[in-house]
């Protein structure tokens, strides 16, 4: 299979075939082409002309692109379709899609769509769906999978399975559970055929099963479900009951967005934006960490000023504030950045001390290679003194150890606190780092050099 690419040629060919309503051309254009390039197409058309395309589409193809759209382009579409259009749209689609589209709809016309849908079953586990907060693995589950009753025997099994199955796209897992709706445990296919029709579920099912709570974080869930390479996860609630289960195809979604958030955090952009959100969207984001960032500038300014005295004796010590300031914020960086990671991965066990006494070793090893290097450039690079060029050897060394640990504890600490760790990788790290960093490089050089 080619992989699909949207070229300019294409797209303005198909903006030609909308404007001329020539719709026989357009449905064979699009006839093989996959949903979720569908919706690339449509979220690169003005909103007159996706609304045209995406009601020209036959309704399983319109629902499955709906999913894939860009959240504000779905919303300016479905608001050119009425409440029975949408209806008919959810009715093809799995709960926890359908959920996530009613989710992104004005209050106004929620209940109205709700109750065009046909399949009142259907529309009943929407509903319940809904009362799930998005961050929690009850607003990530579809209400869609197979179950049967650990009472039953393998016969019987098969039937309700075969109804099941028609309501399910994809069958991961077969669920047991009791007369109550508890879990139970799974059961293998190869067992169910491979055992006598008159066998009893209870005899044959496995009980060992991995599950979370409706409540759980959706990044425990995607920890759980990378951890034990599993498909899909089965969801309970709060009295053991199964409610629903979650697919890999959530998860990798989860992953992305958290990927995202924690990349836009470590640049220093403090909420989830888009290179298309308005000026005023994009200020509020990245304003606060420049803010910061100039308040470090203008600390490590202050701290300079202190020691402006100094540079009449010794000038040469203004030279090398840049390598201080770029060496602590790259040290602080890298320390911050593998603790985040490990974090997020739960790879990193053991105490905090005994991490921060590793970073500590390693930021001394570092930092002493580094000292070696700059005391022979200084020496003939630089033409500096003996005193100076140690001072600022024992400088670099302190500044990369005390880097190594600040970025080591704080993404620790603000983990321990609930606060996204990923934060610590960026401007919050490096001003800090900067700031520090110089002053103990002229606390350093003021006992040495006794200026």
């Amino acid at each position: 299979m080619i992989p699909f690419k949207l070229t300019d040629e294409l797209l303005v060919k198909i903006e030609e075939l909308i404007e001329n309503k020539r719709e026989t051309e357009l449905a064979s254009l699009l006839a093989e082409v996959h949903y979720a390039d569908v919706a690339e197409i449509i979220n690169e058309l003005d909103e007159e002309h996706a609304t045209y395309l995406l009601k020209l589409l036959d309704s399983e193809k319109t629902s499955e692109t709906l999913t894939e759209l860009d959240e504000d382009v779905r919303e300016a579409i479905l608001s050119n379709f009425s409440a029975k259009e949408i209806a008919g749209e959810l009715d093809e689609l799995d709960t926890d899609d359908a959920a996530d589209i009613i989710g992104g709809l004005p209050k106004g016309i929620v209940q109205e769509v709700i109750s065009e849908i046909e399949d009142r079953e259907h529309a009943k586990d929407i509903v319940d769906l809904l009362r799930y907060s998005e961050n929690s693995a009850g607003g990530l589950m579809a209400k869609e999978l197979v179950k049967v009753n650990e009472n039953w025997n393998v016969l019987t099994c098969v039937k309700e399975m075969r109804a099941q199955a028609e309501n399910v796209t994809r069958v991961h897992s077969i669920y047991v559970v009791d007369d109550e709706d508890k879990l139970k445990g799974r059961l293998s296919l190869k067992d169910l055929l491979t055992t006598s029709t008159k066998t009893n579920i209870k005899d044959v099912y496995i009980p060992k099963v991995d599950y979370v709570n409706v409540n759980e974080k959706p990044e425990e869930v995607a920890k759980i479900m990378s951890k034990y390479d599993l498909e899909a996860i089965p969801v309970i609630d709060e009295i053991g009951r199964l409610v629903g289960r979650i697919t890999i195809d959530d998860i990798v979604d989860v992953i992305k967005e958290e990927a995202e958030k924690d990349y836009q955090l470590a640049a220093g952009i403090s909420q989830d934006v888009e290179a298309d959100d308005s000026i005023w969207q994009l200020t509020k984001a990245r304003l606060p960490w420049l803010f910061i960032g100039m308040m470090g500038g203008i600390g490590a300014a202050s701290i300079i000023n202190v020691y402006e005295g100094a540079f009449v004796k010794f000038p040469i010590l203004l030279a090398f504030i840049p390598l201080m300031q770029a060496t602590a914020g790259n040290v602080g960086v890298q320390s911050s950045a593998i603790v985040v990671q490990g974090l997020a991965n739960d790879t990193i066990k053991g105490e905090v001390w005994g991490r921060l006494g590793k970073e500590l070793l390693l930021g001394l090893v570092n930092g002493l290679a580094l000292a070696f290097v700059f005391l022979f450039i200084s020496h003939f690079g630089f033409d500096t003194s003996y005193l100076v060029s140690l001072t600022v050897g024992i400088a670099l060394v302190t500044v990369i150890v005390n880097a190594a640990i600040i970025g080591t504890f704080i993404p620790i600490f603000l983990q321990k606190r609930g606060i996204d760790p990923a934060i610590a990788t960026g401007p919050f790290i490096t001003t800090s780092n900067d700031v520090l960093g110089i002053l103990i490089y002229f606390s350093i050089a003021k006992v040495i050099l006794n200026f």
